[in-house]
């Protein structure tokens, strides 16, 4: 503690007292970067961050850039309310006010990413070194974007640039655990033409947190990404933009002591959209995209290098799109679109080939009755071959009380679709269980009892009656409220209260009994749960060299069902030597996997005298469980936890001649770590590998 102590006192001190140079010019300052504070997702429209009526952050290029980190999902977690969670082996996906990460819709430019092999989207395959800024809107936002929005939307912009003839960047990270890092950035333009290029590696070694085996906890690794776009404006009026990106990664796959192998990923995306502007009042925008991700792996017995297993994952989207507004006059607009969603997968254990055809239509009215008063009224149709037809409406609206104080708030309808898995399993497992999706449960079951893998209809638990209809998909009534005050110009306070209310989540279930003691199961709708809490963040620039900035939020995350187990003395839990007792409604804990509190703090300081900026970020988050240790499927006050911590980053950079910037920093300053205790120990921590000491070098030409 004595050293953490004298470390903060050496870092804030001298920044505070630098932060007085140039405070006559912050007032201006900071009103300039408001006004350049624009974002696109929330309402498929530019519109100024601060005038939203909905829940929204920005985190622009500056903070990017000045913090050195080069991966989507650790920027992310410096976010208040985000959280990245490992959900599967080598991937980490985002929560987003307590909401899983398969609840979250990730796009890049406005488009979908693909290859959520379990649910969670990987953001560590995703590189930040030719981002211009990341949008995420909180709450339901399924008017717009349909299905997997039903937490919130998170939008990648990529850089533009807005420079005549040739320039670009040449950037390499080195650090620990021999992670190397490299951009190469490209572009040109030329009256109405411009042309950029991207181009990255990454690499590790990999890290080890389980001392109890001999097992990597991240296995070596290497991936490129290649990323091209062109802008051609054919006239004032008219705009063409085409980008392509590919993706690969091979990665060792080491999951036990006893079989090894390799990890291969592939994804390429293509984007092509044209703009047109008829008149002061009406324009448009077609729009064509098309993604495909494929990942196979395999393993082999150690001992003798036979196959132990093998799979593979192919899945290919490809959307066209139509988008008209019209401004029926200076306080009132619509947009209104509709196009197709075309999906296909082939994956190991799958019944057939699944095809999902999805159209959909969507309108949005934005008007402001008065100069104190902004309204948005939006709602999305979505059709679908497999499952039931979605309708998602959201109201919104945003009050300007006083000059300085403003209230702002929003309800609306989110869904996530049922996934391929969902629907199409038929997955023999390795203890002898079958897992099979929704819509197969009435083809195979009937075949399981003929060939003898079910011995009699009474084995069979649940009616196949049951699976006539279709799986619903899983939705949510969102609900937001908050209010942002701004005492004086150079500081800005937000709160924002939310409600998440979901039912229709898809459980599985037991559909009847195997001949050799396992079971057959399938999926249900069931589960009925929330999430609620209250969101805090605060910025204050002192001066234009420093700036401060804070966040907290409080979460409760809940299954209803629990809830009344708990309630109605249903629960149970056992203690050794001690036997079974009974549990009472404090003790249920919540959702897995959910930390009540989380916060960030950090301080940015640039000297423009001497070309050099640094920046502390610390990040906490309070204990949370990841599994029931005691055996009764829920999680409370009597099972295994992990415990709260912090971790600390900071970075410098210097700028030589203009042209030429290194940067220092270190990441768990302190070198937290929750290591496992032994083989049996599950509650640990497998993605925060330890202090990071790394070193930056970035060339402007």
């Amino acid at each position: 503690m004595r050293f953490k102590s004298i470390f903060i006192i050496a870092v804030l001190f001298p920044l505070l007292c630098l932060s007085q140079q140039q405070v006559e010019k912050t007032k201006d300052t900071v009103l300039t970067q408001q006004l350049n504070e624009v974002v696109v997702t929330a309402t498929r429209t530019i519109r100024q961050l601060s005038s939203l009526p909905l829940p929204a952050q920005l985190i622009a290029r500056k903070e990017l850039k000045e913090t050195n980190r080069t991966r989507l999902n650790t920027i992310l977690n410096e976010q208040t309310g985000l959280i990245t969670v490992q959900n599967f082996i080598g991937g980490e996906g985002i929560q987003m006010q307590g909401l899983d990460s398969e609840y979250t819709l990730v796009l890049i430019d406005g488009v979908p990413l693909i290859g959520r092999s379990a649910g969670t989207l990987d953001l560590s395959r995703l590189s930040i070194g030719n981002i211009k800024q990341i949008e995420i809107v909180k709450g339901a936002s399924s008017s717009l974007y349909g299905s997997e929005a039903l937490g919130g939307v998170i939008n990648i912009i990529t850089e533009k640039s807005n420079k005549n003839g040739v320039h670009g960047n040449l950037m390499h990270r080195y650090g620990t655990f021999n992670e190397n890092e490299t951009n190469i950035n490209l572009d040109y333009k030329k009256e109405n033409v411009t042309l950029g290029a991207f181009v990255n590696r990454s690499s590790s070694d990999g890290y080890n947190l389980n001392n109890a085996t001999n097992i990597n906890t991240l296995d070596p690794y290497f991936n490129y990404t290649f990323n091209t776009r062109l802008n051609y404006n054919v006239t004032e009026n008219t705009k063409f933009l085409a980008s392509a990106r590919y993706f690969l990664q091979d990665s060792d796959y080491i999951p036990t002591s006893t079989e090894s192998g390799e990890s291969k990923t592939r994804e390429w995306n293509a984007h092509v959209k044209a703009n047109h502007k008829y008149n002061e009042k009406w324009s448009s925008y077609f729009e064509f995209y098309a993604s495909r991700y494929f990942a196979e792996d395999y393993l082999n017995n150690i001992e003798d290098n036979s196959q132990f297993s093998e799979s593979f994952y192919k899945e290919l989207l490809i959307r066209p799109e139509i988008r008209a507004a019209y401004k029926v006059n200076e306080k009132s607009s619509f947009i209104g679109g509709l196009g197709l969603d075309y999906e296909t997968l082939k994956r190991t254990d799958f019944s057939t080939t699944p095809k999902f055809t999805s159209p959909f239509v969507y309108f949005q009215y934005d008007t402001n009755p008065n100069e104190n008063l902004n309204i948005l009224l939006g709602a999305r149709f979505d059709g679908h071959n497999e499952y039931n037809s979605q309708f998602s409406p959201k109201a919104a609206f945003r009050y300007q009380i006083t000059d300085k104080l403003a209230a702002k708030g929003s309800m609306g309808y989110g869904f996530k679709a049922p996934d391929f898995r969902q629907l199409y399993f038929d997955l023999e497992g390795i203890a002898g269980y079958t897992i099979l999706g929704y819509n197969v449960v009435n083809t195979r079951v009937p075949e399981m009892l003929d060939s003898g893998e079910i011995e009699n209809e009474n084995d069979i638990v649940v009616p196949l009656s049951n699976f006539n209809g279709k799986l619903n998909p899983e939705n949510s009534i969102s609900y937001n409220f908050g209010v942002t005050h701004n005492p004086i110009s150079t500081l800005k306070l937000e709160v924002n209260f939310f409600r998440n209310d979901i039912k229709d989540l898809i459980d599985t279930q037991l559909v009847a009994n195997k001949t050799n003691g396992s079971g057959v199961y399938s999926y249900k709708n069931v589960k009925k749960a929330f999430t609620q809490g209250i969101e805090f963040n605060s910025s204050w620039r002192i001066s234009n060299s420093l700036k401060i900035a804070g966040g907290y939020q409080f979460l409760l995350a809940k299954d209803k069902d629990a809830i009344e187990a708990f309630k109605n003395g249903d629960a149970f839990a056992s203690n050794p030597g001690s036997g079974s007792f009974k549990l009472n409604e404090d003790d249920y804990f919540g959702l897995f996997n959910r930390s009540k509190h989380m916060a960030n703090f950090k301080i940015f300081y640039t000297n423009t005298q001497h070309n050099f900026n640094t920046n502390l970020r610390v990040n906490y988050r309070s204990k949370y469980g990841i599994l029931d240790t005691n055996s009764n499927t829920y999680l409370d006050r009597y099972d295994d936890f992990v415990e709260a911590y912090m971790l600390w980053n900071c970075a410098i950079n210097k700028t030589f001649k203009e042209k030429y910037e290194l940067g220092i920093g270190i990441d768990n300053i302190f070198d937290f770590t929750d290591e496992p205790t032994s083989n049996n120990d599950f509650t640990f921590i497998n993605n925060i590998p330890g202090r990071i000491f790394y070193a930056k070098l970035n060339i402007q030409f």
